[in-house]
């Protein structure tokens, strides 16, 4: 079946929006997306798109332009073919969104789009020889009615390519590149954020010298007109940490989007009421890399650890103590009876008659030898 058949024949299965540079956590630029590839009938296809001005591709990640109400403005982008055949790319603008992981991403094409997606103007396809690049100009018309604020939308180039659904039927599958358009209407800018909902659960360590993990949840809600970047930091009792970690993307919330995010934190003892707090500290900046005040947010939660292994350690030293003090009372009782015994035993013996011959010494009778002769007188000496 050729590509064309197939787009009449079945309906669209839309692919996740590929390529797309990811939030910036600063005003710094994103790198340009990285070439995707796709499997159709006529061989695997690998193209990209990115910004350009006339000449080609420029170093650009992304397009963000202040315009406004009723103004327009013509931009370029190139499409890139790194395939060896030629390719008729589909070409289309949609309402862009931050996925849950914090990936810019379309509306599929089977959702019709009712913000600044509807805002462009560019040709239905492109044509691009193999290993060429095409560029392609695209105008944004801002409607005169617009609300002051960030618009974002999404420029791609996709194919169409053979697959099946989980029933086995044949579906075509749309893939596409493409990169984050915002249009920032000029007027009155009032970023603001809120978190709430915060909920969390704890995971005790057996070893009651370690202290347990707390995985705590909470939402995020851009309730202003500006993109901002969710960030602050989080307590869970004795532990505390911002966010996002060391190494992780900084989320972006457009205006009007909520999202949740997970952290787990640990250091935390079960101190079997666990305070947890939210400071949510989200930032905003102009297209000129400068931050924008925005008011700081705060939530509360509770969450429920109980010390289990400290409880069974304190309980068997409880019991060893208690253990060695019965022991040493039952033996001072034993000492206590036995010195109790004897001294009775004494005051017996004390008060009972021929008690003392009992313990008296007989004399022995004088064994030394008289030197008188036998028969003979006694002579008696006397003292003075």
């Amino acid at each position: 079946m050729t590509r064309t058949g197939l787009i009449a024949a079945v309906a669209l299965a839309c692919a996740p929006l590929l390529g797309l540079a990811p939030a910036a956590a600063s005003a710094a630029e994103p790198a340009a997306a990285e070439p995707a590839a796709a499997a159709t009938d006529d061989g695997e296809i690998t193209w990209a798109v990115t910004p350009a001005d006339e000449a080609g591709p420029d170093q650009r990640g992304v397009i963000e332009q202040e315009l406004d109400p009723g103004e327009s403005r013509t931009d370029r982008f190139a499409v890139r073919n790194f395939s060896a055949i030629p390719v008729t790319f589909a070409l289309s603008a949609a309402d862009g969104y931050y996925s849950d992981n914090g990936r810019f991403t379309m509306l599929p094409s089977s959702e019709p789009s009712v913000d600044a997606g509807t805002w462009i103007t560019l040709p239905e396809s492109v044509t691009v020889e193999p290993g060429g690049t095409t560029v392609v100009e695209f105008t944004t018309s801002v409607p005169d009615d617009a609300p002051p604020g960030d618009h974002a939308a999404g420029i791609a180039a996709s194919v169409l390519s053979a697959g099946t659904d989980e029933s086995g039927t044949g579906v075509g599958v749309e893939s596409r590149v493409g990169f984050r358009i915002t249009t920032r209407v000029t007027g009155e800018l009032a970023p603001a954020a809120t978190v709430q909902a915060v909920a969390g659960s704890y995971d005790l360590s057996w070893n009651p010298f370690r202290p347990g993990e707390a995985t705590v949840s909470f939402e995020v809600t851009n309730t202003g007109n500006t993109a901002v970047q969710a960030q602050g930091t989080l307590t869970a009792g004795t532990a505390s940490a911002g966010f996002p970690a060391a190494g992780k993307a900084v989320q972006q919330l457009l205006p009007g989007e909520t999202r949740t995010l997970t952290l787990a934190l640990a250091g935390v003892w079960p101190t079997v009421v666990v305070p947890l707090n939210v400071d949510f500290a989200p930032t905003a900046r102009d297209f000129a890399g400068a931050d924008i005040p925005v008011t700081a947010s705060v939530a509360a939660a509770t969450l429920w650890a109980l010390p289990l292994p400290q409880l069974i350690l304190l309980a068997g030293v409880a019991l060893l103590l208690t253990a060695l003090l019965w022991r040493r009372r039952r033996s001072q009782a034993r000492l206590a009876a036995a010195v109790a015994a004897a001294r009775e035993e004494g005051f017996v013996a004390a008060r009972t008659p021929g008690a003392a011959a009992d313990t008296s010494v007989v004399a022995e009778p004088d064994q030394t030898p008289d030197p008188s002769p036998p028969g003979g007188p006694v002579t008696r000496r006397s003292r003075r």
